[in-house]
């Protein structure tokens, strides 16, 4: 067995190296990356957006049912990024969580309340060797009745927190500051606003000039105040719009 720095520990999640470091949960958020996906989530003072790309791996698959887009409430959405089955593990638990509050409190689920619940599920699974961290990151949007548009992101470790903006994947770093750029200008702003720029972050660190089968877009909205995603004459309206504006 090598003898190099990490060696063992990286074979069981509950060591910790001599540094300090859990190399499994590390291996985790490498393993976002394995489908070479980049996903962009943005909030406005009036809407929340999230785009991410769309990939059929496999010319026989329908690709209607290819997305990584998901409904969890009536009013929560997500976009996940990483590993698919373990992305739909994810968002199973999400939805059983969801549904389990609205049979007890009678009422929805707060975004921040559902992506903690979610944080909390991941941690454990960072303390026990029968299980592993989930390859897989889980942007969530809302609409908040006390608080507006909501933007949370869970990922392998536990960790989650609220975002004006944010990214994951393979260019997670270049969208990151794309963002952040242009978050600083204007940080509050419409609907029509952040669904361009959301769009225009993807298609800038990924160099591509997208077409409407190739990105998934959802929104929540004030004014309906529902989870849905954008149809494909819908984003090509918008792409139509960008480019123009170009």
């Amino acid at each position: 067995m090598s003898r190099g720095s990490n060696a063992g520990f990286d074979r069981h999640i509950t060591i910790f190296s001599p540094e300090g470091r859990l190399y499994q949960v590390e291996y985790a958020f490498k393993a976002i990356n394995q489908g070479g996906m980049t996903s962009v989530a943005v909030r406005g003072k009036d809407s929340a957006v999230v785009v991410t790309q769309k990939k059929v791996p496999d010319k026989l698959l329908d690709a209607n049912s290819v997305t990584n887009l998901f409904s969890l409430t009536d009013k929560i959405g997500c976009v996940m990024t990483g590993i698919t089955a373990d992305s739909q593990s994810q968002v199973q638990r999400a939805r059983y969580e969801a549904a389990e509050w609205k049979y007890k409190y009678g009422y929805d689920i707060p975004v921040a309340t559902l992506c903690k619940r979610l944080a909390d599920i991941s941690q454990v699974y960072t303390q026990n060797a029968e299980m592993r961290p989930l390859g897989c990151c889980m942007s969530l949007i809302g609409i908040d009745d006390e608080l507006g548009p909501q933007l949370y992101k869970c990922d392998p470790a536990g960790y989650f927190s609220g975002f004006k903006a944010t990214s994951a994947g393979v260019k997670q770093t270049e969208a990151n500051s794309y963002l952040e750029k242009k978050m600083k200008k204007n940080p509050d702003l419409c609907y029509g606003n952040i669904l361009e720029m959301a769009i225009c972050c993807l298609s800038t660190v990924l160099s591509v000039d997208f077409r409407s089968s190739e990105i998934e877009v959802g929104v929540v909205s004030a004014e309906n105040r529902g989870f849905r995603t954008l149809s494909e004459s819908e984003i090509e309206a918008c792409l139509v719009a960008i480019s123009e504006r170009d």
